[in-house]
């Protein structure tokens, strides 16, 4: 799972700040409004990201479970995080219960023993929708070791903006697809997709 922290909502920025962000691929300097709804409290926009990291944890775990044939009273599904909020892991979720509970259908693991990082939110039904933030993401994949970065279709141009050298790009559409291509890229047989 790849995430991006946003300073607080309340903090200014200085030119010097604006002029580092603007040449770093690891960070950015953004308008708040870009970020945050306009006239939230920081309270507020942590009860909107916790309701939609809630949302997305559910929709993940019906994904998940629709994809193996089984029922939420077939199992049970528990994911625990910390500081981390909004819709933008929904897919990695989901394919952390299929390897959890499947891994590739063959008894191997979806990674192949590679690091795999990745975003994209996730519907019930197993469609991927983009996100934002992606090069920023892309930057955070690299700089822990992933090889592999699974990007919603939509935003390849994005990611493709400032890829780190030696990261993969496969994108996705949905759930099923994106273990396809995974199980692709371990086995060798089938095509993998590239942005």
């Amino acid at each position: 799972m790849t995430t991006i922290v946003a300073t607080s909502p309340d903090t200014r920025v200085s030119l010097p700040d604006v002029v580092d962000g603007w040449f770093r691929t690891d960070e950015a300097v953004m308008p708040r409004d870009a970020l945050y709804p306009s006239g939230d409290t920081v309270k507020e926009i942590e009860r909107h990201n916790e309701a939609q990291m809630k949302e997305s944890q559910d929709a993940a775990t019906q994904a998940a479970l629709g994809y193996l044939g089984l029922d939420d009273k077939d199992v049970k599904v528990g994911l625990r995080l910390a500081d981390v909020g909004g819709p933008s892991a929904g897919l990695l979720f989901s394919l952390g219960i299929i390897d959890k509970l499947d891994g590739d259908g063959t008894g191997g693991d979806l990674t192949g023993g590679r690091v795999i990082a990745g975003t994209g939110t996730i519907e019930a039904d197993g469609t991927v929708g983009a996100v934002g933030g992606v090069a920023l993401k892309t930057q955070a994949a690299k700089r822990d070791g992933a090889t592999v970065f699974l990007v919603p279709k939509a935003e390849c141009g994005d990611a493709r903006a400032e890829l780190p050298k030696g990261l993969r790009l496969i994108p996705v559409t949905d759930l099923k697809s994106t273990v396809s291509s995974l199980v692709a890229l371990e086995t060798g047989k089938g095509s993998v997709p590239s942005c």
